[in-house]
């Protein structure tokens, strides 16, 4: 039975270090999304409101064309990131903010909605918790350009959307990884302690599960 896990979290949680640290530990195959040019990325920066809808489609339908592809994969996959994220986080995050209008946002939502009917859910999501202070370290050490100029409070918004949504979705098994504790990086004891509860979690394939967390050493 192939086994599909998603990895999901705010920017700097860590999705794809653990993605490829448990890959290594479990031999499994990673995926991380391959970069592909937004035609809609340059005009979304200078018109916010005008290009969200059209920048946002781009990014779901590129992310569930990954998704389809995954679910025709006969190897163990680990993905970094889910098209879920992209609606019920990152464009939730620009309907709240004002670049996205009512109208918009529900004919995105629809599209959404049709999307998850026809794809196939994961068989488990491993949800990466970290503070905004946590967050924040990993991306100051991480030292991406384009990452510099992220304010904390939009990744205070993201963290919120990001719990709104563990806190509705019934689709897959949720495990959640305390990231302000468990440093799965630099302890291995921390990196078994999740890989062996991802283990036990696959192996009960007990259908829909309350969200439980890993408790480390």
């Amino acid at each position: 039975m192939k086994t599909y896990v998603v990895i999901a979290g705010n920017i700097g949680a860590g999705k794809s270090t653990l993605v490829q640290m448990m890959c290594d530990q479990l031999g499994w195959d990673p995926y991380f999304e391959p970069v592909a040019e937004n035609p809609y990325l340059a005009d979304f920066y200078r018109d916010m409101p005008r290009w969200a809808f059209n920048s946002q489609v781009f990014f779901l339908t590129h992310r569930a064309r990954s998704h389809r592809e995954l679910m025709d994969s006969r190897r163990p996959v680990v993905q970094d990131r889910s098209f879920y994220e992209d609606a019920e986080v990152f464009a939730r995050a620009q309907f709240l903010l004002g670049h996205m209008s009512r109208r918009d946002w529900e004919t995105y939502q629809g599209l959404y909605q049709t999307l998850t009917t026809l794809l196939a859910p994961p068989d488990l999501v491993v949800y990466l918790r970290a503070s905004v202070s946590t967050l924040r370290r990993r991306i100051t050490q991480r030292a991406r350009s384009i990452e510099s100029d992220i304010a904390d409070d939009y990744l205070e918004r993201l963290n919120a959307l990001y719990e709104d949504w563990m806190g509705r979705f019934d689709i897959a098994p949720i495990l959640v990884v305390p990231s302000d504790r468990l440093d799965f990086v630099e302890d291995s004891r921390d990196l078994r302690a999740i890989v062996s509860t991802v283990e036990r979690q696959l192996s009960d394939r007990q259908g829909l599960l309350f969200p439980e967390e890993v408790q480390g050493r």
